[in-house]
């Protein structure tokens, strides 16, 4: 059975739960809710604003996606910030 396009969404997003700064890595949870260290070497940051810099850009709780490069994530595209998800009419 094919996803249905929320789907889709849902699944190549990943929520930040630790950014390793000096190693260049950030540790994600994806879907499945199991956690992934990403190595990001010189990943640019990017967010609705534009590109915000490096990994010091991200912050745990933000809900991001990857496009992948030769050399690890070369893009790391923020969906939605922690503080949006937590001041969320969801909630």
């Amino acid at each position: 059975m094919a996803e249905s396009l929320s789907e889709s969404l849902q699944s190549g997003r990943l929520t930040v739960v630790e950014v390793l700064k000096e190693a260049g890595r950030i540790r994600v949870k994806g879907p499945a809710d199991a956690c992934t260290e990403v190595s990001c070497g010189e990943a640019v940051v990017e967010a609705t604003e534009g590109p915000t810099g490096g990994l010091e850009a991200l912050h745990p709780g933000d809900i991001i996606r990857l496009e992948p490069g030769a050399k690890g994530a070369q893009r790391v595209l923020v969906v939605r910030r922690v503080w949006d998800e937590l001041t969320s009419p969801e909630f």
